[in-house]
């Protein structure tokens, strides 16, 4: 498939959408290995599991940041790169992959300096306990020193991804989470480390996944080579990569103010054993999103390349089918959460108080997940067309305007306030999905408009 460098704009969409989305999906599921791997082991070490998951559960909002920032660099370049491409400007698209690798090396040290220096308090502002600070800075002390590992990793493969090599993008990732899940129980459990061992493994396999990636970008298979000249800063290249990838900046970001907030306003209501249900809930909340960002991103190059060729019925065409495909997902996930909740539960624990708290906690918090794949197919194909500021708008909206007030609020709405904390998520979710409908109906055909005229 790749040998023809045209074929993102000349084979049939839903085959294509096929090829790249399979491989996207898995790789956004062994991705998920990562922290999930980590936590179902740790959630395991006898006699301190609980505490010692809901300590690394309180380092997952540090975690998304240096995520997001990834995000900020990936999801704003790659899609710029995809659509030069589309208008056979591969030189340019060079440019910005040079430009991005520097960014994030730049953004890593300063996001390293960071954890090491200010990593406890952090964590303590984050909803740590006294129970559980001790396991959260082991964990976050030693994860500090993979950050450039986890940001030249997850922004770099977004750029294989957007040029279709969709199946090294997913090996790049199958490595890293084979050697997590192979060094996790050895670190873990071998060698007595606990959550520092966890958070080792963590660093050595994204480590290894870099180097895969990078010893890709500058051989001879893909199309965008990572060239010595382009290694610089240019503002005229980076801004609007910045630009276009601050809606998956502030979706991620905001996540981990979202996880304080709701730690917070549990640790209030609820006690530990509330916390360490969030940590088993957002979990499953990754198992429910990685998979539709995984078909979103396979569909990425296509609507990008197209957007770029100047092609609006292939836009068109694969905006419908990943609508089709995301909404089919979520609601067939949504349904055996309702249906069997403790299954996914008792995934993350062994704690029979643990996992009955939770269990009933998981269905209300993933009620509006039905409709979730309408939120993402929209807010995705925003950001492969380049629209930054509906991109945005998205984000923001559900984020800030509706679900962190919707935390504070709903613990006085009804009479269990450990309960309506977990309310504001559906609601958010169904809301957010009405208003992101809306918006892209206009917008999607002012912007199919422009490229036809």
């Amino acid at each position: 498939m790749q040998n023809n460098k045209n074929f993102l704009g000349t084979e049939p969409v839903g085959k294509l959408l096929l090829k790249l989305s399979i491989p996207t999906v898995i790789a956004q599921l062994i991705n998920m290995l990562y922290n999930i791997v980590d936590r179902i082991y740790i959630g395991h070490i006898p006699g301190e599991g609980s505490l010692a998951l809901t300590g690394v559960g309180v380092c997952m909002p540090i975690i998304m940041i240096v995520s997001a920032f990834a995000a900020l660099v990936s999801s704003g370049g790659a899609p710029r790169a995809s659509i030069y491409m589309g208008k056979q400007d591969n030189k340019s698209a060079e440019n910005i992959l040079g430009n991005c690798f520097i960014l994030q090396i730049i953004i890593s040290v300063i996001l390293t300096a960071i954890l090491l220096i200010w990593g406890r308090d952090l964590l303590l502002a984050f909803g740590a306990s006294e129970n559980t600070i001790s396991y959260a800075t082991d964990y976050m002390h030693i994860y500090a020193f993979g950050t450039l590992f986890v940001q030249l990793t997850l922004g770099m493969n977004a750029f294989i991804t957007a040029q279709g090599f969709t199946t090294f993008s997913m090996v790049s990732v199958l490595i890293g989470a084979v050697c997590n899940i192979v060094l996790d129980p050895v670190f873990i459990f071998v060698f007595h480390m606990g959550v520092r061992g966890a958070a080792l493994a963590t660093v050595i396999s994204q480590a290894i996944s870099t180097l895969w990636v990078v010893l890709f970008l500058c051989g001879k298979k893909t199309q965008l080579h990572l060239r010595k000249k382009h290694l610089h800063l240019e503002a005229k290249v980076v801004l609007p990569c910045i630009a276009l990838g601050l809606a998956a900046f502030i979706m991620q970001s905001s996540e981990s103010i979202v996880t304080v907030c709701f730690n917070s306003s549990l640790l209030r209501y609820g006690g530990d054993i509330a916390v360490g249900a969030m940590t088993i809930l957002t979990s499953v909340m990754q198992f429910a999103m990685l998979p539709l960002q995984g078909i979103a991103q396979g569909a990425q190059p296509i609507s990008s390349y197209n957007y770029g060729a100047k092609n609006a019925d292939r836009v068109k065409k694969t905006f419908r089918l990943l609508l089709i495909t995301c909404l089919s997902y979520s609601v067939l996930l949504w349904a055996a959460v309702q249906l069997v909740p403790r299954v996914f539960v008792s995934i993350f624990t062994a704690d029979t108080s643990l996992i009955e708290f939770t269990a009933p906690m998981l269905k209300i918090y993933l009620g509006g997940l039905f409709l979730f794949g309408i939120q993402i197919a929209c807010q995705m194909t925003f950001t492969s067309l380049g629209k930054a500021v509906n991109s945005i708008i998205v984000a923001v909206v559900r984020k800030f305007v509706l679900l962190i007030p919707l935390i504070y609020i709903m613990p006085h709405m009804i009479s269990d306030s450990t309960t309506g904390v977990y309310m504001a998520e559906p609601i958010a979710d169904i809301t957010a999905v009405i208003f992101t409908s809306v918006l892209f109906t206009f917008q999607f055909k002012k912007a199919l408009a422009e490229i036809q005229n």
